[in-house]
């Protein structure tokens, strides 16, 4: 491998400096894990992990502006130039109690003891920038030639050491096109009911980055297959083998759909996906065959929502992120019937805050089931005419403007009001003075 490549980066010659400082001190330090497995597949790394014999105290002392986070686990983060580097101290870690961390931890001098300990072969590889030199003491330059994800060591015991490595197996797997090795297979196969020690952040984190890696609907697929899904998702898990009507749903049951929805992610974000996997969540619940012989799902969107907002709410999603998704899910199916919107209805759809994540939403529903494109293509010229201006006009009136005309204020006034906003909309009234002459003519209760 040439360095060359990568010497234009400012991360890899900032922590080709801070090797450089530990080595002056009489420290060993070398980039270990990802960053290494991704310049060996070509990538430019964007951040770099440091491995390095200086305990953390002692990298201390090194690099003034530091954060003792994970002192605890041998770990430094240190600042330099403005970048945030994570520094570990070789170590071995012995009897893990809880499936995360462990219960003794003990320094060493040896990078080939400080693999010994790590997850996958592919990341238990060190760099030395100085030298330009792989050390690999585990084959992950092997396995990255062979396309395989394997344990360092004995994948049960891996596994049982943190039950995340399960779920970040997955994701590697799936985000590099690999093949997950038997063996590792095979542990998570035993060893899957122990996902529900794991914290809901840490699962959401993990599922956030499947779900965003541009792989979503692979790991989604490989999580079922080894019996992750029903355990971390089993909302999502519940939609295989629901069937759907043939005529408007030709590529299969609602899983299938969910999933060719995800492949058809250009631009993964957060919302979208999540907007995404639980858009159907409430067809299994709403099933239902008619005399006509073809399957139903009366007010899905509803039950949808509501199962939507109890698994972001059980991995403890911020409000905002609930809110949004929700929000998208509930109301995904009036996309069906913008055709038939007043004018003043699809302003207001419009004018809405997460409108543009929504129609993404819509597109992507259409163009994996029926293609019929038409009602997007109808909002899309709606935006167009609008001349990109989304947002609605300020009202006519309010309530003061309308006692001040000499009307009285209660639930006859909120209709005038509505009626008003409704006619604005539709162009019918564009000033003051045309709102206020309705309101006077209104017709009592």
């Amino acid at each position: 491998m040439n360095n060359v490549f990568f010497s234009g980066s400012r991360v890899f010659q900032t922590a080709a400096r801070i090797v450089d400082k530990l080595r002056t001190a009489g420290y060993a330090g070398y980039f270990v894990g990802g960053a290494v497995r991704d310049m060996l597949l070509g990538k430019t790394p964007k951040d770099i992990d440091i491995a390095t014999s200086a305990t953390p105290q002692q990298a201390a002392e090194i690099f003034p502006r530091h954060y003792k986070i994970g002192v605890a686990f041998g770990i430094l983060m240190i600042v330099e130039d403005d970048i945030p580097f994570e520094l570990a101290t070789f170590r071995e870690e012995r009897e893990y109690a809880d499936g995360r961390h462990p219960e003794t931890v003990k320094y060493t001098d040896s990078p080939e003891l400080d693999a010994a300990r790590r997850d996958f072969t592919i990341n238990g590889m060190f760099y030395d920038p100085a030298a330009n030199r792989i050390l690999d003491f585990t084959g992950g330059q092997r396995d990255l030639e062979k396309g395989v994800i394997k344990t360092i060591g004995n994948a049960e015991q891996r596994f049982s050491e943190d039950y995340l490595r399960m779920l970040r197996a997955v994701r590697f797997t799936t985000r590099l096109g690999f093949e997950l090795d038997r063996e590792a297979a095979d542990a998570i196969l035993k060893l899957k009911h122990n996902l529900n020690r794991l914290s809901a952040e840490r699962v959401r984190d993990e599922l956030n980055l499947m779900l965003t890696g541009g792989t979503p609907a692979a790991a989604i697929r490989l999580l079922h297959k080894l019996g992750l899904l029903e355990l971390a998702l089993p909302e999502v898990a519940a939609l295989d083998g629901v069937t759907q009507p043939e005529q408007f749903h030709p590529e299969g049951d609602v899983l299938t759909h969910t999933l060719l929805m995800l492949d058809h992610m250009p631009l993964p974000g957060i919302e979208l996906a999540w907007s995404i996997l639980l858009h159907d969540a409430g067809k299994p619940s709403t099933y239902s065959v008619g005399e006509d012989r073809i399957e139903h799902f009366y007010r899905h969107e509803e039950a949808s929502a509501v199962i939507a907002e109890s698994c972001l709410n059980r991995l403890k999603f911020s409000r905002k992120i609930m809110d949004t998704v929700v929000h998208a899910v509930k109301n995904h199916m009036r996309f069906a019937m913008v055709d038939r919107m007043r004018p003043p209805k699809l302003k207001r759809l419009i004018a809405e805050e997460d409108f543009p994540l929504q129609l993404e939403l819509h597109r992507i529903d259409c163009i994996s089931s029926h293609s019929k494109l038409g009602n997007y293509l109808l909002l899309l010229d709606s935006l167009h005419q609008a001349g990109g201006e989304t947002a609605l006009p300020e009202p006519l009136v309010n309530g003061r403007d309308l006692m001040a005309a000499g009307l009285k204020p209660g639930p006859r006034m909120g209709k005038i009001l509505r009626q008003i906003a409704e006619m604005q909309l539709a162009g019918e009234i564009s000033t003051q003075e045309d709102a206020i002459a309705f309101a006077r003519h209104f017709p009592p209760d």
